[in-house]
């Protein structure tokens, strides 16, 4: 067992480790309930996921739970300048409020060689049954709980050795990287496994592995087909057969992967912001995928151009029933983030009454 994963092993999952003001952090944090609804939050939440006929647009983030694991060592724990149970060193850049891997980190010598040299976690030495339970105890049963499943398989490869080297891994060595691909699936299918089994109710998985640039994808879309497509999708499927739905998250502007996307079984995707076009999308694909998209709030807006904007947004990607709307405010001003929600639910549950007929 390597020392990094020994770390991981020996820890007290009773205890929160998460830095205070951390993405993990602040995703961890109890919420309070959400009242006066006509069917619950989480399954409001999941007919729109699904396309399935919700009574009322959800506000993004506001009416979820994430699920994020102490005991899910893919970045380090806490989040601050470290290793992660793979060996990577990581390391926090504030002004893009997150982590990168440190530039020119590398766990093997040489991606040939990652089948002699790469340690993979051990993953029936971690406590995650005490983790999950201090983690459900946080959690509103109301709202869905999904869980936040971070470094997918590509991410993952370009974490363990330089960026290039990795591209380059598609060109020089396809079959051993289709081998990496799977075994990298088998991991995120055992990992997710431990999650369903001890952190209470799941509904969805938010799958995170960023695949373009702000320009396009980084793969042609044939070799996203051959080389990303089949281990990514056979950990979708395992998810799929659990019932969950599942989210994407991908930065870039990944707009030509769609109906590989769909083949896929991802239900939901929330585009990296201003450089996929929501028009285009909604227009395009929005009966069949549904999309988060933001509804910018300036900071001297008053309440009436609040709630204006609000149905104009309703208005504008409402008819399909497949689109979450992403409040965000400058300064994050919550009075103000508090009018948008009121508003986002009154008016969106009086659009989706009369769209679906109900009484």
């Amino acid at each position: 067992m390597s020392k990094f994963m020994e770390v991981a092993a020996n820890r007290d999952y009773s205890k929160e480790w998460q830095a205070p003001g951390s993405f993990p952090w602040i995703f961890q944090r109890p919420k309070e309930p959400i009242a006066g609804r006509p069917i619950r939050v989480k399954d409001n939440y999941t007919r729109c996921a699904k396309g399935e006929q919700p009574y009322w647009m959800p506000a993004y983030f506001y009416e979820s739970n994430i699920v994020w694991p102490d005991a899910m060592e893919e970045h380090p724990v806490p989040e601050v300048d470290g290793y992660d149970w793979w060996g990577v060193n990581w390391m926090m850049v504030e002004s893009a409020g997150g982590m990168i891997t440190k530039p020119e980190t590398r766990t093997i010598a040489d991606f040939s060689n990652w089948k002699a040299e790469l340690e993979w976690p051990d993953l029936s030495r971690v406590d995650f049954k005490t983790d999950g339970q201090k983690i459900q105890n946080m959690l509103d049963p109301d709202r869905p709980h999904i869980y936040e499943c971070v470094e997918g398989v590509f991410e993952r490869l370009h974490e363990l050795i330089p960026f290039g080297e990795s591209l380059m891994a598609f060109y020089e060595e396809p079959e051993l990287l289709e081998e990496f691909f799977q075994k990298m699936a088998d991991y995120k299918i055992e990992s997710t496994k431990k999650v369903f089994e001890n952190y209470g109710r799941v509904d969805g998985v938010l799958y995170h592995d960023d695949w373009g640039t702000q320009r396009a994808g980084f793969f042609s879309n044939e070799m996203f087909r051959e080389q990303i497509m089949p281990a990514t999708k056979r950990f979708l499927d395992y998810v799929k057969s659990q019932g969950k739905f599942i989210e994407l998250h991908s930065c870039g502007k990944n707009i030509q992967y769609i109906p590989m996307m769909l083949e896929m079984g991802i239900d939901m995707w929330t585009p990296q912001l201003f450089i996929n076009e929501p028009d285009f999308l909604h227009t395009t694909y929005g009966k069949d995928m549904t999309f988060t998209f933001p509804l910018m709030i300036a900071p001297d807006w008053n309440e009436d151009q609040i709630r204006q904007a609000v149905r104009d947004f309703v208005d504008h990607f409402g008819e399909n029933g497949r689109v979450m709307c992403w409040i965000m405010v400058e300064n994050f001003d919550q009075k103000l983030e508090a009018i948008a929600q009121d508003e986002l639910y009154h008016y969106s549950l009086k659009y989706y009454n009369k769209l679906y007929d109900r009484k």
